[in-house]
Order: structure tokens, then sequence, then C-alpha cells
């Protein structure tokens, strides 16, 4: 756990925490094979506590083993947005690839991973895995 960035606008008084913390995760998010973004986990806006507040705040219900996610995870640097979309500035402007391949959106055979590691309390790193996706062509 590490401190939490600063909220402003303040926040409604449901989702005031005293002591807010975010999680010190490292995210890697790679388009077919190549590191496109490194977005922050640490800099998220709302922590865990206060999504879940503002998930169950108008009644929404939650038991025991259930899933709930953050969204987008991005920070305020180009190289850490979060999604095809911030990365390419909703397609105004493209992302260039070491290869001199071009994306705005992703295309048919494109491969997206996502990695994540955390520290661990000796100093090494804690791997999360990976999740990937691979675009393949709709269905005629």
């Amino acid at each position: 756990r590490v401190p939490a960035p600063p909220q402003d606008p303040a926040l409604l008084d449901y989702l005031h925490e005293p002591e807010s913390w975010r999680l010190d995760l490292d995210l890697d998010l790679r388009l077919n094979g190549e590191t496109v973004s490194r977005p922050p986990y640490a800099q998220m806006y709302y922590s865990p506590a206060q999504m879940l507040a503002h998930t169950t705040v108008n009644g929404a219900s939650l038991r025991t083993g259930d899933l709930y996610a953050s969204g987008t995870v991005s920070g305020p640097e180009r190289n850490q947005r979060g999604s095809l979309i911030e990365l390419t500035w909703n397609g105004t402007e493209p992302l260039t690839l070491t290869d001199g391949t071009t994306r705005t959106f992703l295309k048919d055979g494109d491969t997206v991973t996502i990695t994540g590691t955390a520290p661990a309390p000796d100093g090494t790193r804690i791997d999360l895995g990976e999740v990937t996706g691979h675009i393949i062509p709709a269905r005629r």
C-alpha cells in the first residue's frame, strides 16, 4: 500500500477516507508484444474501498467472492494511458509501433497483453500474471 494522491475536487462525504491508500501495482500493456503503456495503479483517483462504496451506494449488492474492477487505469503521461482510445486520443494521434505500423484502434490479428507486478516485502517483485486477448475477424 502507498499513500493516495490528492483528490481534487473533493469527494462526497460517503467517499471520504481519512487514511486513503492505493495499491503499488506496476502494469504493462503490450500490443503485439511491444510495450505501449505502463499505467500507474498507485495514482488511481479512487481507492478500492471508495470504488466499493460507489458501486453499492444506490443499492447494488455484493456478496463474498464477488469481483469488481477498477476500470481503465491511466496516468498523466501519454505512455501511462491505459487504453488504446486514450493512447491515440480517440484516434487523432496514431500510435506508431517499432515495426513502423500504426494503430488508432485494434485490428484483426492484434494481440493485447496486460501484466502486473507488485513489490514484495523482501524487495523483489510478485508476479500477478497476465491476461491476453487476440482479435479475430468477425464471422460473416
